[in-house]
């Protein structure tokens, strides 16, 4: 349990100094599950804004015996469906559609048009997703551990292999 020393100590400039270096190194993991799990460049904006604060809320509680980037996945994944089942339920939408934007990352992405269109393929299968299937694959494309999905997701590590197994052959199927 975080005491108020602790917490007074992470406000130090020095404590705000760490964080915000902790935040640019890993500034692509805020800005990764932003862009899977919001539509608009505003939105995915105000999305990574949320998740900055609540990494920096959660910051006197770190573990420091801990992996930052399964911290982080954790708390920005947390945040990020927590923002979707929100805008779900204004919206009444089964899924989030991606937009050009998104299709332009993909371009400027890829090597030739063919990848560029496997991209957007890739990127429309994801947003149709669920939102615990949608963070399952985004992790798993970003080549983390079974025992690290498993960990950041709260399920088990054969709970992560079967659905890992089922979305490939989703994705099979959908192409």
């Amino acid at each position: 349990m975080t005491t108020l020393t602790s917490i007074a100590a992470m406000t130090t400039p020095d404590a705000r100094a760490a964080f915000g270096t902790l935040l640019q190194q890993h500034a692509g993991i805020v800005f990764k599950i932003a862009g899977s799990y919001a539509r608009g460049a505003e939105d995915r904006a105000d999305l990574a804004q949320e998740i900055a604060a609540q990494l920096w809320h959660a910051w006197p509680r770190y573990d420091p015996a801990r992996s930052v980037s399964t911290w982080m996945y954790r708390i920005a994944l947390n945040v990020a469906i927590g923002h979707l089942r929100q805008q779900e339920l204004r919206r009444r939408h089964d899924a989030v559609p991606l937009d050009d934007a998104l299709h332009d990352v993909a371009d400027a992405n890829a090597a030739d048009p063919e990848q560029a269109q496997h991209l957007r393929l890739l990127q429309g299968f994801i947003a149709r997703q669920p939102p615990l299937d949608r963070a399952l694959l985004l992790l798993y494309l970003d080549d983390r551990p079974q025992r690290e999905i498993a960990e950041i997701l709260g399920i088990s590590e054969s709970n992560v292999s079967t659905k890992i197994g089922r979305l490939k052959q989703r994705i099979r199927d959908a192409f």
